[in-house]
């Protein structure tokens, strides 16, 4: 299993982005990977500002050295709890392009944002943009959502035995190495409605219905062993229904801190789709999401 080299943690110096900061220290502690920290003061922005005051204005300069200032002390805060060093990142642009221009000068391994932010990670996280930022994105991205107060513990991995549920599995493994791994997958009988006013018995009904559990969970199973996780690693979730609710459901009742998906599913068209499990989980769940961008060919 190949460990994380690079991260790239954005933050827009939130008190939220600051706890994405936290989370993506302890990370390069856990597993070796170097730390890049990330500040964009947005081109949109300081475009208006020159319209104001002028070009070349004072309060320009003003508001890049505070930016600087207000990230060399974050990065001593999180030096001073984590031995990592932290290499600081200042950009401006457009800052969904800017975090991609830098992963990739970076080749960051994994790109870790806050859910919430006073400035421009509320806009990139909620919404449409959002969806920009992982179509536009082939690196996994780590949206945090709690106060990092240790490694992750448990993690539920939501599989549906698409080409990217794999690549999931691996990912959760670099990115939460001392968690148990909670393998979840939802089915759901199909055409039930329909079998059932066609006049098909609830008896062959629920025959369905236990051989599509008995094969989820020997999917599973399979899975696991080709990822090379002993049974001590795992636990096996098999529930049915609508997945999006589910996993969101699952991840709370198994207490889990972490959730890890593929940003596709079987559901998916084309690539300039966002999977609509992954949206809604994006949207609806309480714990740290983590969405893996790669697929097996």
């Amino acid at each position: 299993m190949t460990a994380l080299a690079s991260i790239l943690a954005a933050t827009d110096l939130s008190a939220p982005s600051r706890q994405a900061a936290e989370r993506a220290a302890r990370l390069a502690h856990e597993t070796g990977a170097a730390l890049h920290l990330l500040h964009v003061l947005p081109g949109g922005a300081l475009q208006e500002l020159r319209q104001w005051l002028g070009a070349g204005h004072a309060a320009e300069e003003q508001l890049r050295q505070d930016a600087g200032h207000r990230l060399h002390e974050l990065a001593g805060r999180l030096q001073a709890r984590h031995p990592v060093a932290v290499h600081l990142v200042e950009g401006v642009g457009t800052v969904v392009e800017e975090i991609d221009r830098q992963a990739a000068l970076h080749d960051a391994q994994l790109l870790v944002l806050g859910a919430r932010g006073a400035g421009y990670l509320r806009r990139v996280l909620l919404g449409t943009t959002s969806e920009r930022l992982l179509r536009r994105t082939t690196r996994p991205v780590l949206v945090v959502r709690q106060p990092p107060h240790e490694p992750y513990r448990q993690a539920l991995v939501a599989l549906d035995f698409s080409p990217w549920s794999l690549p999931s599995l691996a990912l959760a493994r670099r990115a939460a190495p001392h968690a148990h791994l909670v393998l979840c997958t939802a089915f759901e009988v199909p055409f039930e409605e329909k079998l059932r006013f066609a006049g098909v018995d609830a008896a062959a009904v629920e025959h369905y219905r236990a051989q599509a559990r008995l094969g989820a969970h020997s999917r599973l199973d399979a899975l696991a062993h080709g990822a090379g996780l002993k049974r001590g690693q795992w636990t096996p979730c098999v529930v049915e229904g609508d997945a999006s609710l589910r996993i969101v459901e699952q991840a709370q009742e198994q207490d889990c801190d972490l959730v890890v998906l593929g940003k596709h599913g079987q559901s998916a068209a084309e690539e300039l789709l966002l999977g609509s499990v992954t949206r809604h989980v994006l949207s609806e769940g309480l714990t740290d999401l983590l969405v893996s961008t790669a697929r097996q060919p």
